[in-house]
């Protein structure tokens, strides 16, 4: 009673809700059953384990417990989530991150005596809302994660978990990488996960990152290294079984066909159709027949992925190289009657049982502590002895370059691929298995080595389920080349799903427009493709001529619907943008970034292309573009009847210009209805300029204007007022008929003067939403440095 009296009530109603949350157990079924308006003031009562049983009732009676949620979260969590405006479930949203925090031990759940419910295990019943998994560091999660204690918990997240990621990852032990291995083998394998991003790893584990890689792209070794407490993975053995038990009982059908076709050929010996069978089996027809029907038959990939099938020519085993674009050798046993085919017969034995006597063999523990190190490395060195096909190995020997090659064929002709050895685009399955593979690869602020290179080459070669790359500040220099080695050999697969492709570094090692040809070229089915660079290469000396070949590669029409480039200060040559652009039909997004213009002419022969090449152009952006002497073409683009969203972002718009300018872009605006999004970012607006714009809105205007952007403008507080009495004075004009909803205030000067800046913000939110920052105005002369 004393340490009650100390903490007051707010102990006593803890202490009062606890009580109540305890004796729910017998009664729990009747509480449910509770009228709506007593089971209100039930739920802000209950632990989370009852508030999470208590769902179901809340729905049936009309009541969200969103509400409730978000409390928990601002007394648990004690933060302010990232995008809070966007978060639709704040039940997921709360038990998503306290999953996280309670694995990585960053949170108590005796802090809270909501969470303090001897029914509730903390890993265990969160773990079912878990889309989302971040491991760091020296990855303690997923040593927790595979603890036998856990394989609930794990079994829970192989079903709900999308998206793994790996952040800040130092170098780990064996016994560490073996927990991984489990664990990717499960959520990935035999899991439900898409998408595996890797994040902030200045010093890369080479084995690690590697094993990460494989992993993702689905493959592993099926038995050595795949061991759970002393046995081999169950959902494995459960799956060799089903298919042991399915090649028996195809052995068994098969010997029965061969017996009766042997006495039909007995009955039928001599007769022309038996003779014109025997002829076309001789030819190889009726070799061919017989081995679809057998291949046609149904079969059980277990440890595939969905798009690869096992009748692919990739075939794991120890002994044998399988060249993956021959056919498949198997073939029925009926052959054997026909003495011509017996040697055809002989050699082309059934790769799906030695396939399977192949995996039967790889079960079993450990018998290495190295296997992962010979692996990860087996992978990077293999040569051309590996799984590909005739054509694939022929072209690794050829010096052609990648850019002018034959479809597949992989670059030799630069010293990503050639000069450091090896061969891109070749990846050996020997002693690995194709499991279940990731559609999202995602790789940020990690350098890849020049081996790490060929290795992600040689996944990609065959990684036929990726949908979306993402290489993002990898350091590639000139092993750009190995990669798009290994994205051409891929792309000669037909059952590839590859759509969208994001590569973006420091520095360039080929022109922009260069890359964006080679890419198109290879992927015309790509919806989405983002190039970007911030500089040229630091030494011009070693930057590779420019490929002339390359440039005027043709490209077949595209399905791409946004493209993204980001110059790294090079001139805009419409020469080589505007092929592209007219086999882009589908185009809807265009970003152009950090191009210089050489000439006047440039911009308005790139808005005559998109207005007759992409009539479906919806959304145009420019940024730290210099358009101050294109005013003519900003106009046209303003007034243009199909485009709905325009940004000028640092585009210097104003630097030069005059005050009928101004007046023109406004009358522009007012005048175009199909208009819904103007950003002018970084463009000098001050004050006079803002207040001006807030007559795109009059009474007279037809503008349809939805969301505007003006930050970065060097906006005080006295200008911001006048704007906002300005709209208000339009709208009540207007009879409060507006569509003007979004404003966007990022980095302007509104803290020179908070009162003012409070008041105009205030009487801005009663009109549309309003999103702003709390800027450091006194870092704005370096900002104005910066961009000058």
């Amino acid at each position: 009673s004393g340490a009650m009296a100390a903490e007051g009530p707010r102990s006593l109603f803890a202490l009062s809700a606890a009580a109540v949350s305890r004796s729910m157990g017998a009664l729990e079924r009747d509480v449910w059953a509770l009228p709506g308006h007593l089971l209100r003031g039930l739920l802000p009562l209950l632990t989370v384990f009852r508030l999470e049983r208590a769902e179901g009732a809340a729905r049936r009676a009309g009541l969200s417990t969103q509400p409730i949620w978000r409390k928990l979260w601002d007394d648990v969590m004690k933060t302010r989530p990232p995008n809070s405006e966007n978060v639709t479930c704040w039940r997921k949203k709360f038990l998503e991150t306290f999953f996280s925090n309670v694995l990585h031990g960053v949170l108590d759940v005796s802090s809270d005596w909501r969470l303090n419910d001897h029914h509730f295990s903390p890993l265990l019943h969160s773990s079912p809302h878990v889309s989302q998994l971040t491991l760091c560091n020296m990855l303690q999660g997923a040593v927790e994660l595979t603890a036998e204690r856990n394989q609930k918990v794990l079994e829970n997240l192989a079903g709900s978990l999308r998206i793994l990621k790996f952040q800040h990852l130092l170098s780990s032990d064996q016994s560490i990488r073996r927990s991984l291995v489990l664990l990717l083998h499960r959520l990935i394998h035999h899991g439900s996960v898409s998408q595996v991003s890797m994040y902030s790893w200045p010093v890369p584990d080479t084995v690690l990152l590697v094993l990460i890689l494989s992993m993702s792209a689905g493959f592993w070794r099926s038995g050595n290294a795949l061991v759970y407490h002393s046995s081999p993975c169950s959902l494995c053995r459960e799956e060799d079984k089903a298919q042991s038990q399915e090649t028996a009982q195809e052995q068994a059908e098969r010997g029965r066909y061969d017996e009766r076709e042997w006495s039909d050929g007995e009955n039928q010996k001599g007769s022309p159709r038996a003779l014109e069978e025997a002829d076309a089996e001789v030819n190889g027809c009726g070799a061919d027949t017989r081995l679809n029907s057998v291949l046609s038959r149904p079969r059980s990939p277990p440890l595939q992925n969905q798009v690869c099938e096992e009748a692919s020519s990739e075939v794991p085993c120890d002994d044998t190289s399988i060249q993956g674009g021959s056919s498949p050798r198997c073939i029925s046993d009926q052959l054997s009657c026909h003495p011509v085919l017996r040697k055809t017969r002989r050699r082309m034995k059934s790769a799906v049982g030695k396939k399977r006597r192949c995996l039967r063999r790889s079960r079993g523990p450990y018998a290495d502590p190295e296997d992962l190190y010979d692996f990860v490395f087996t992978v990077a060195r293999e040569d051309n002895s590996g799984l590909l096909d005739k054509n694939s190995a022929t072209e690794g020997e050829n010096a052609e370059n990648w850019s002018t090659s034959s479809p597949g064929s992989p670059c030799t002709g630069h010293a990503g691929c050639k000069k450091r050895g090896g061969s891109a685009g070749i990846f050996s399955l020997k002693a690995a298995h194709r499991f279940r593979s990731v559609s999202t690869l995602e790789l940020f602020s990690i350098p890849l080595t020049g081996e790490t290179c060929r290795t992600l080459s040689n996944l990609l070669s065959s990684w036929v389920s990726l949908e979306n790359l993402v290489l993002s500040y990898n350091g590639l220099g000139a092993d750009i080349f190995c990669i798009l080695s290994g994205l051409r050999a891929l792309s000669r697969h037909s059952d590839c799903h590859l759509r969208v492709v994001r590569v973006s570094d420091v520095f360039s090692h080929m022109p922009c427009m260069e890359l964006v040809r080679c890419i198109l070229s290879a992927f015309p089915q790509l919806h989405t493709l983002s190039v970007s660079f911030d500089l040229k290469n630091q030494l011009e000396g070693n930057r590779p001529e420019r490929n002339p070949s390359c440039s005027e590669v043709e490209i077949p029409e595209s399905c791409l619907e946004q493209l993204e480039i980001r110059f790294p200060r090079e001139p805009l040559h419409t020469a080589f943008l505007l092929p592209v652009l007219k086999a882009s039909k589908s185009l809807q997004q265009l970003s152009l970034d950090s191009a210089t213009l050489p000439c006047s002419q440039e911009l308005g022969l790139l808005l005559e292309v998109l207005k007759e090449c992409n009539p479906n152009l919806k959304k145009l952006s420019f940024h730290d573009v210099n358009l101050a002497e294109h005013q003519k073409e900003v106009l046209l683009l303003l007034q243009d009847p199909v485009l709905q969203e325009i940004t000028f972002s640092f585009c210097r718009l104003f630097e030069s210009s005059t005050t009928e300018f101004l007046s023109e872009i406004i009358n522009t605006v007012k005048r175009n209805s199909s208009l819904k999004s103007l950003k002018l970012p970084g463009n000098r607006l001050g004050n006079h300029r803002l207040v001006a714009l807030a007559d795109i809105f009059s009474e007279d205007s037809s503008s349809s204007l939805c969301q505007l952007d003006v930050s970065s403008n060097c906006i005080k507080p006295d200008g911001l007022l006048e704007f906002t009495k300005k709209l208000e004075g339009h709208i009540q004009q207007r009879g409060g008929q507006i569509q003007f909803t979004h404003l966007r205030l990022f980095q302007n000067w509104l803290d020179q003067d908070a009162e003012t800046a409070q008041e105009a913000l205030r009487r801005l939110k009663a009109v549309c939403s309003v999103v702003n920052d709390s800027w450091d105005s006194s870092q704005a002369f370096a900002d104005y440095i910066s961009v000058m």
